[in-house]
């Protein structure tokens, strides 16, 4: 553990302690790395926080709540997923009181309230008066072999060559549309068999959306053969 930073480092998927050290504040950031997959990639964003919301709640886990007139935990997914998409290393950040217990027990009690299809993968302290965001992410695309022609690889050719690329967003319910230039948000188009992984930017101005990918690639969910998967996401603490 690096004592400056009081963070508990990674080692190989696994915990770096179990016991939180006699130092941590009242108040304390949690990192937990998650994956969704199955039905529960149909949960929206909202839903899935509410989904961990109640499973603290079942847990006993006893989470910061905000002030006001309407307190809600301090509970967050840095980085929305769409729809249908699955997601390989998601991030839950929450705050907690005083964590006084093990935290392989925190792990196993929130584990516990989880549905199939959401599984904790690692858990840490972060760094308290810092939000963590993402600045990367990559998308798989399986695509049927019936598509995975020269068609999509000239596709792909042309969007890496392109200097600009400006597709109409939607950013209402009411279908109000507005331009958007995307190809800033995309690092690389990599192909792998039948595999097309785009990794993507993020960056306070956005990244490009999954539907959005798709339109660039000229596909679209019927083409595939398994559903989208994020991966590989790179955080940072800001």
């Amino acid at each position: 553990m690096n004592d400056n930073t009081g963070v508990f480092p990674e080692n190989h998927g696994d915990l770096a302690g179990s016991v939180l050290p006699a130092d941590v504040p009242a108040a304390i950031q949690i990192a937990v790395k998650f994956r969704i997959c199955g039905s529960l990639r149909f949960l929206s964003h909202a839903e899935t926080v509410r989904l961990f919301q109640r499973a603290c709640e079942r847990a006993g886990i006893k989470t910061v709540y905000s002030h006001g007139f309407n307190p809600r935990p301090k509970l967050s997914l840095p980085l929305p997923r769409s729809v249908g998409v699955e997601t390989d290393e998601d991030l839950l950040c929450l705050r907690l009181h005083n964590l006084t217990f093990d935290i392989e027990d925190f792990k196993a009690k929130l584990s516990a309230q989880l549905p199939q299809g959401c599984e904790l993968l690692t858990i840490r302290v972060a760094k308290s008066k810092k939000s963590i965001q993402p600045c990367m992410a990559a998308y798989v695309l399986m695509v049927q072999g019936e598509y995975f022609d020269e068609k999509l690889k000239a596709t792909i050719k042309h969007v890496l060559a392109s200097e600009k690329l400006v597709l109409k967003r939607r950013i209402d319910a009411e279908g109000t549309t507005r331009n958007v230039e995307v190809r800033g948000f995309i690092n690389t188009i990599e192909v792998d068999r039948e595999n097309v992984t785009v990794e993507c930017k993020i960056s306070p101005a956005g990244t490009i959306r999954v539907d959005e990918i798709l339109e660039l690639l000229q596909l679209d969910h019927k083409m595939l053969a398994a559903p989208v998967r994020r991966t590989s996401v790179k955080w940072q603490e800001e």
